[in-house]
């Protein structure tokens, strides 16, 4: 009984790793694909600065760990546009060892209302869902519920991504990690943005203050003819982030 006492004390009081890695650092703004067009973005992120305990048993150091991946979009129609994330990659250590790997597979459905870059009130919702190498998280199969709800205030535009992030195991244990982005426009094609991103825990219960996961980005965005490119350094808030993050987004159409 004494043993099980300690055993629940040193629970309570050491910070866990709460969540794995992720290979996209984005807020959705609601912006679709144009019906029948291709499009290709490149997501890289590296972590000069990061957690060197793995979040789970097994788990991808995300201490200097370079994740990405390529998606492959399509516009189906006005309202709708299909992804998939292929493939999903990492160079970084696992077990002591560095090497590249590969993360698995995830498939996107993203519903926005038309044209919503040029409405001052926007929505949508995306849906994701993963299939997981061992390393990359302890659940093989998980779902990203991302509402989208947004304001076009010119020149200030104000986003919110309320995401939800599922392992299938029970509607309490929807996983809460928000993304949020204020940006203003400096030109056309040059916009600076403040983006956060977090995750507070199950919803049945929170994790602790220091156990939470807090991000705050600075962000550098230019579009220069048919290429959009996002660019940012992130700086963690709390124990259980990681200190120093950077990510590189690049998109265009294919046709």
């Amino acid at each position: 009984m004494r043993l099980l006492a300690l055993l629940a004390l040193v629970r309570m009081t050491v910070p866990q790793m709460v969540s794995a890695q992720t290979d996209e650092i984005q807020v959705y703004d609601g912006g679709l694909t144009a019906r029948g067009t291709f499009n290709l973005t490149l997501h890289n992120n590296f972590t000069p600065e990061g957690r060197t305990t793995p979040a789970f048993a097994g788990a991808l150091l995300a201490d200097k760990s370079l994740n990405g991946v390529p998606e492959w979009a399509y516009g189906v129609t006005t309202w709708f546009e299909a992804g998939l994330y292929l493939p999903l990659y990492s160079i970084g250590k696992r077990a002591g060892h560095s090497s590249a790997m590969l993360n698995g597979v995830k498939l996107r459905l993203l519903f926005a209302v038309p044209h919503a870059d040029d409405r001052r009130f926007f929505y949508g919702v995306n849906l994701e869902f993963s299939y997981n190498a061992k390393h990359w998280d302890p659940t093989r199969f998980t779902s990203e519920i991302r509402p989208i709800i947004g304001w076009h205030l010119p020149p200030v535009d104000l986003i919110v991504n309320p995401i939800f992030d599922t392992s299938y195991d029970g509607l309490e244990n929807l996983d809460f990690a928000p993304a949020t982005r204020v940006a203003g426009d400096l030109s056309r094609t040059w916009k600076l943005a403040i983006e956060e991103y977090d995750d507070f825990g199950p919803l049945h219960q929170f994790y602790a203050g220091n156990q939470q996961v807090h991000q705050l980005y600075g962000i550098v965005d230019h579009t220069i003819k048919a290429l959009h490119i996002e660019a940012g350094a992130g700086l963690g808030l709390t124990g259980a982030s990681d200190r120093v993050t950077l990510k590189l987004i690049l998109s265009r159409d294919l046709n």
